[in-house]
């Protein structure tokens, strides 16, 4: 596979936004405003997609209209950066809609996370594009990025430096399942907007990677069964290290019903791997976060809970 980079981005930029998933509504309205702000104040110009507001349901559009901005950013010739709004629901639906030919063509760095998930795996599976987990407009930017999120965020953005990412970060302690180091591209997110790709042509090749896994909502009891899935299709054997972010409100405060815990959970799928594993990395939809380039070359050491980038994720054009 042919792995495309972005032209790094400078001061005066034209930065793209649009919403693939859901729109910015309520207070999120509110915040994207700021988050706007916040981007011109570092220096950038800004094009909002023509569908960024538009409510249909819990999607900003049809899927025809969100795939329309998605295609019209990358064909943009002054387009440097795609950030998305927010994250929400129906990214998936828009994977047989994108031109990527016009990817491949004028690569575009290419900013989200949760429900961007799987625009961003599809993207590498079918491009090779190198793309960014990181924050978005109406979420972090808007209410104000936290200092150690901001600090992490924009290098990988800008320059061509090598990144060293410890899981010792402000209150995260790392948590080592199994010590040792591997090597191999950077792929993952949202765990439950992986599962809907496996098996269909948006599934990227898990071979020889480093998987990285986070998720939020969603209880333990599913989070066992994306893990059955990604274990029954193969990939939990096919990969050379695996790193868990954070998994937030997982447990149902009024279920009364017995209950396995996450720890437990996680165990079960990954005490038989012989592949480094780190556990409750800064990573994910918490304030506090790395932002990771997703189809990047990186070192995990499990021992050292340190994930280092091996690459840069953009070219200096």
């Amino acid at each position: 596979m042919t792995i495309r980079k972005p032209e790094r981005l400078k001061r005066g930029d034209l930065i793209g936004i649009l919403s693939p998933a859901s729109p910015p509504h309520g207070e999120k309205k509110e915040q994207y405003g700021k988050g706007v702000q916040y981007l011109l104040d570092g220096g950038y110009r800004i094009l909002e997609g023509q569908h960024v507001f538009r409510e249909y349901g819990y999607l900003a559009g049809t899927d025809e209209e969100r795939a329309e901005d998605l295609n019209a950013m990358f064909a943009h010739p002054d387009v440097r950066a795609v950030f998305c709004s927010r994250g929400g629901y129906g990214t998936p639906r828009l994977l047989d809609k994108i031109d990527y030919s016009a990817v491949k063509k004028h690569p575009r760095i290419l900013v989200g996370y949760s429900d961007i998930t799987c625009l961003q795996l599809a993207l590498y599976a079918k491009t090779g594009l190198i793309s960014y987990s990181g924050p978005m407009v109406a979420v972090e930017m808007g209410k104000g990025i936290h200092p150690l999120t901001e600090k992490y965020f924009w290098p990988l953005l800008t320059s061509t430096r090598r990144v060293a990412m410890k899981a010792r970060l402000g209150e995260f302690k790392p948590h080592r399942i199994h010590p040792g180091t591997a090597e191999g591209r950077l792929l993952g997110g949202c765990l439950s907007l992986i599962a809907p790709l496996l098996g269909t042509e948006y599934q990227p090749d898990f071979r020889g990677a480093i998987l990285v896994l986070e998720d939020i909502g969603e209880e333990v009891y599913n989070i066992d069964r994306y893990l059955v899935q990604l274990k029954y299709a193969g990939i939990l054997q096919q990969i050379r290290g695996l790193v868990f972010g954070q998994f937030l409100d997982t447990v149902d405060e009024e279920k009364t019903s017995p209950d396995l815990s996450l720890d437990e959970v996680i165990h079960e799928y990954t005490h038989d791997l012989a592949i480094p594993i780190l556990a409750n990395f800064p990573y994910g939809h918490n304030e506090i976060k790395y932002t990771l380039p997703i189809g990047c070359r990186v070192r995990l050491d499990a021992g050292r809970g340190m994930l280092t980038t091996l690459e840069s994720g953009v070219h200096h054009g």
